[in-house]
């Protein structure tokens, strides 16, 4: 099964966050294929990491419920290049408190709210995969793609039918 992405599975990178101790076996099926998968937080789980990492490469950061030795062990954000891309992830937008044009980030990667969302300000793509655990008011379930294009940042959010 190839990811649902624009480009070919190789050159996508799966985004996921805010799981909450729920791996849906939509969630893994949709990452299939993905080059790397980018955690936002609020895994609740440290074996849903471990699931996670037999699909591709795992980098995720601690959310606010991640808690116990296994989660002290996540930074709370990280900053990395996959690809061309130069990105920055914090599970709480609003705890951010630099600037990504200045910090050289051309995507920024939160979770939290558990709404998915993709904003373009200037040359920075902000980008919330939404949640893939269990539902949340009636917000959607969902996780996103990330890619580069062009020499830019592209996104796209994939709902999970559950």
């Amino acid at each position: 099964m190839q990811p649902l992405c624009q480009p070919s599975p190789r050159e996508c990178i799966g985004v996921i966050a805010d799981t909450h101790g729920l791996l849906r076996p939509e969630a893994l099926e949709a990452l299939k294929g993905v080059h790397r998968i980018l955690h936002a937080g609020d895994i609740g789980d440290s074996d849903h990491l471990d699931a996670l990492a037999h699909i591709a490469p795992v980098t995720a950061i601690r959310g606010n419920i991640d808690r116990g030795h296994w989660a002290e062990a996540l930074p709370e954000t990280v900053s990395l290049t996959i690809r061309g891309l130069w990105i920055h992830m914090i599970h709480h937008r609003e705890a951010l408190q630099a600037d990504p044009r200045a910090a050289g980030w051309n995507v920024v990667i939160s979770g939290h709210s558990h709404k998915p969302s993709i904003k373009e300000a200037g040359s920075t793509l902000w980008l919330n995969p939404g949640a893939a655990g269990p539902r949340r008011f009636r917000l959607p379930i969902t996780l996103a793609f990330l890619w580069e294009e062009a020499s830019r940042p592209r996104a796209m959010i994939h709902p999970l039918l559950v």
